[in-house]
């Protein structure tokens, strides 16, 4: 995956809390800042502390899964680049 498209997903994530984040009184800029560096696992998050629990934790779960696997085949990239 092109790493341009996961910047623009965590920019489309950032925007997102911005404007709800406004709508709920909540710290709008904090909000969209940590999107912006962290995104899906942040959106989980802002959607329990905003009473939307089940939607944030499947995300969360999601995005955690989706770290670790990528992760490990980076690690396994890496190992057998080395034996090659």
């Amino acid at each position: 995956m092109d790493p341009s498209f996961g910047f623009i997903i965590n920019v489309a994530i950032a925007i997102y809390l911005f404007v709800d984040a406004r709508k709920r009184d909540k710290s709008a800029f904090i909000w969209a800042i940590v999107g912006l560096i962290i995104g899906p696992i942040v959106l989980g998050v802002y959607f329990i502390q905003t009473g939307r629990k089940t939607i944030g934790w499947v995300i969360v779960i999601l995005a955690i899964i989706w770290y670790i696997i990528a992760i490990v085949f980076g690690i396994l990239a890496a190992i057998f680049g080395l034996l090659l």
